[in-house]
């Protein structure tokens, strides 16, 4: 080969070395494949911020950061305790699973940032107030509880609550946030949010967000026709009390429902969300034009499977991550949420393991106190633990789970001074299997495959961590509404005859793909 032959031939490998590299570089959809539903969003500078919904967990209220609007990083909770009932607490036979606090809207105003939301769970409002986005954060509340609700802050500093299902109301709020204005009756701000979709509708227009771009207004909400698919459908207004015109804005996979952001050098996006199965419900992006005023959704009406945006990272370690449990103080990293609120007096972390202790006697496991949770992750993924069961009595089950309402458990138990290593789940209605354990110390793991919607877990035990055996048949996990989330992984243990009794986690382990 010439040097000139050489010469052309590098250019062109270069050329499409680079060519390979810009596209390997692009985001893809889902920007998060995980439980990450009802965000809303806001953009300070250069720094994006979303607040998201975890429900009936503990802390709860989830604010996250991120650079780019495709990596996110857990930043803080807006609350500890939601509320102290019987139901948050697993108390008297109560629970809240698929309640506590729902969707929530995030603001950024006059240097403060601003979180709102609602909970049939306590029956009010909760508004969240800080500086600083990794908290603390102040609360007011006031009632009722205003469903789906958006907080919006117009130019002539009057600040509005946008809420409602299909018929959606606005109301004026006092400029504090500590309740409604005085004198100012609640009004209907659109009639039929739902409208632009047809008249057989499954779910009317809910989960409002309310812009203003370049003086006109714009409402964001999804709608479910019936025999249909989650759409996007939005409105806009010159004047924030109508009149309304309204448009479907997406009709594609399903993903629907958020709203507009902008980046710094003028590009827009919508960030909306996907019913994804097991995995729960997951945020996309999609790329917005603005034609005769109004924001174009899509490509060609599609949601695209790649974006003009930085690579996609994993979610270890700023959504999920392992835990060595290795600390001297009493604390919980981000990633961790408790299943409901926790009894603080009946865990500890000390020489490098989690403690649970039983402080009641329970009957099922969803009652149980205690279970300490973190999402599962798409396309795959897998848990794992090691269990210490010295401290274990008689009536004790520990050990890992698949928490939504058809879960799966994997565990110790003892009965009549016997260990025995169990595998149950809802679908099967009973123990899958059980075997004699002679030893201390068990390695349990979770897989999980959400590729495709096949929504399998496969539950392994192993007395070496090394060599793992399957435990139990594959477990199907549905979505359901009941629990409205997820699966997740979790730790856990509970009493069924005595108190006193306590397991030990060495640790936990997450990964991105199955091993």
């Amino acid at each position: 080969m010439n040097s000139v032959k050489k010469i052309v031939f590098s250019c062109l490998l270069f050329g499409r070395m680079i060519f390979q590299s810009s596209v390997f570089a692009q985001a893809h959809n889902p920007i998060i494949h995980a439980d990450v539903p009802d965000m809303s969003m806001v953009r300070v500078g250069d720094t994006y911020y979303m607040s998201s919904t975890t429900m009936h967990m503990s802390p709860g209220v989830p604010v996250m950061s991120s650079k780019d609007l495709i990596n996110w990083k857990l930043e803080s909770y807006c609350y500890d305790t939601l509320v102290n009932n019987d139901a948050m607490n697993l108390d008297k036979g109560q629970s809240t699973y698929g309640r506590g606090s729902w969707a929530s809207c995030i603001r950024y105003h006059n240097g403060e940032f601003i979180i709102n939301t609602f909970a049939a769970t306590s029956g009010k409002t909760h508004n969240f107030r800080s500086k600083d986005i990794k908290g603390p954060w102040t609360e007011q509340t006031f009632k009722p509880a205003y469903h789906d609700q958006t907080i919006f802050f117009d130019d002539d500093g009057k600040v509005y609550m946008i809420y409602a299902a299909g018929r959606l109301k606005i109301l004026e709020l006092k400029p504090d946030l500590s309740g409604l204005m005085p004198g100012v009756e609640e009004k209907v701000l659109i009639e039929n949010a739902s409208a632009p979709a047809g008249d057989n509708i499954m779910l009317g227009a809910e989960g409002s967000q309310l812009f203003k771009v370049n003086g006109k207004y714009y409402m964001f909400n999804i709608t479910w026709p019936r025999g249909g698919m989650r759409t996007v459908v939005i409105h806009r207004a010159d004047n924030i009390n109508g009149p309304w015109e309204g448009k479907i804005g997406l009709q594609d996979k399903g993903v629907a429902q958020g709203g507009l952001i902008d980046t710094p050098d003028g590009r827009w996006f919508a960030y909306l969300f996907k019913d994804n199965g097991g995995v729960g419900r997951i945020p996309y992006l999609v790329p917005v034009k603005w034609e005769n005023d109004w924001p174009v959704l899509g490509e060609n009406g599609k949601v695209p499977m790649t974006l003009d945006l930085p690579a996609n990272k994993s979610l270890i370690p700023t959504l999920v991550n392992s835990d060595e449990f290795n600390r001297k103080t009493k604390t919980l990293p981000l990633q961790w949420q408790w299943n409901h609120n926790p009894d603080n007096s009946l865990w500890e972390i000390q020489k490098g393991y989690l403690r649970l202790k039983t402080g009641r006697v329970d009957t099922a496991f969803v009652f149980a106190k205690n279970t300490l949770t973190q999402r599962t992750i798409g396309p795959e993924s897998s848990g794992s633990t090691l269990l210490s069961t010295k401290g274990m009595k008689n009536g004790d089950f520990a050990g890992l789970c698949l928490l939504q309402k058809n879960y799966g458990l994997v565990g110790v138990k003892m009965q009549d001074g016997q260990k025995y290593i169990v595998m149950e789940s809802v679908a099967a209605g009973k123990e899958e299997i059980r075997i004699p354990l002679t030893k201390k110390k068990v390695f349990f793991k979770a897989d999980c495959d959400f590729k495709e919607g096949k929504d399998l877990a496969q539950f392994y035990c192993s007395l070496d961590g090394k060599n793992w055996t399957a435990v139990g048949a594959p477990m199907k996990m549905p979505y359901t509404l009941p629990h409205f989330m997820g699966y997740r992984f979790g730790l856990f243990n509970y009493a069924t005859q005595q108190t006193g009794g306590y397991a030990d986690f060495d640790w936990f382990r997450i990964s991105d793909s199955i091993y």
